[in-house]
């Protein structure tokens, strides 16, 4: 069986969003009790107390990558490389989507060194990619009694356009944009813990 390659005829609703995440919303409210019960006994800062703030933020969803795509999926029988006329059968699918990437916080590595607070970063990667329910649309699909259209095609087909889309994503600096999102929230993060006016906040990458 031959199946050629798919087509993206369009892509639309391409943006990056920064996202209001819920992880962070609690961990920013756990600091700011910290905040509030630590005026008078702010706690000794620790490469284990940073690590533990932050890995309960765990799979710090940073960016959202929202998308439309439409493209054809089209096969024909192949008998020993001779393609079997008749036997084409192809269709057309429509669907919006969510790309969500971000960095998974309890990969985070903390030390803490004369007066320098140094945070290693795992590397941004993609967490999910969903299709929106009740967007899925099909259009020219054939009906080839020789080479009928299954589930299996579908699924398929499907799968590999999500890979395409990943890799226009990624293309287009959305992890790049993940990671500089990571950084930015964790150094809020953590500059709301008492005593950690004393130090200075490094950020890296991990390899």
């Amino acid at each position: 069986m031959k199946e050629k390659k798919p087509s993206i005829s369009q892509i639309l609703k391409r943006r990056l969003i920064a996202a209001a995440i819920l992880a962070a919303v609690i961990l920013t409210a756990f600091l700011a009790g910290l905040l509030q019960g630590g005026k008078e006994h702010p706690p000794e800062i620790t490469a284990d107390l940073l690590g533990q703030q932050l890995r309960q933020a765990s799979d710090l969803v940073t960016v959202e990558y929202h998308y439309t795509n439409m493209g054809k999926f089209e096969n024909t029988l192949d008998f020993y490389g001779w393609e079997v006329p008749f036997t084409t059968k192809s269709f057309i699918v429509s669907y919006d989507g969510i790309i969500r990437a971000g960095v998974d916080l309890s990969e985070t590595k903390v030390t803490v060194t004369d007066g320098t607070v140094t945070v290693v970063l795992p590397k941004a990667k993609i967490i999910s990619n969903e299709t929106l329910e009740g967007s899925l649309e099909v259009y020219d699909e054939t009906h080839n009694i020789f080479n009928p259209i299954t589930i299996r095609d579908y699924n398929g087909f499907t799968l590999d356009q999500k890979q395409v889309i990943e890799s226009k994503a990624m293309d287009n600096g959305l992890l790049t944009a993940a990671q500089e999102r990571a950084e930015e929230l964790v150094r809020s993060l953590l500059a709301l813990l008492p005593g950690m006016e004393e130090y200075e906040i490094e950020i890296k990458t991990g390899a």
